[in-house]
């Protein structure tokens, strides 16, 4: 994981930041803490896909980015297992108990 602050990205929506991102990076997603996330009580962190469907993305609460991170990494899951379990309002809160 890196981190990213950087004024020229300000206020980008998800379809204006896509284009900026290098063919070829070697992460295959993006966190993003963008206006929408900062001014929602529940700080819903932009998740981006950057690989097999570029450009699709959901919100995670903070607890559950780390096990975002961990498990896309290592690619032990894939970015839909994540993307098909957000609730209805397009938040992944974690995966829900049978």
């Amino acid at each position: 994981m890196e981190f990213r602050e950087d004024d020229e990205f300000r206020d980008l929506s998800k379809e204006d930041l896509l284009p900026r991102v290098p063919a070829g990076y070697r992460l295959s997603f993006l966190f993003v803490a963008d206006r929408e996330a900062v001014s929602n009580p529940e700080f819903p962190i932009l998740v981006v896909d950057l690989r097999r469907e570029r450009g699709r993305g959901f919100r995670a609460i903070p607890s559950t980015i780390q096990s975002i991170e961990n498990n896309l990494s290592i690619a032990n899951m894939d970015f839909f297992e994540f993307a098909n379990a957000v609730d209805e309002d397009g938040v992944f809160r974690g995966f829900r108990k049978p």
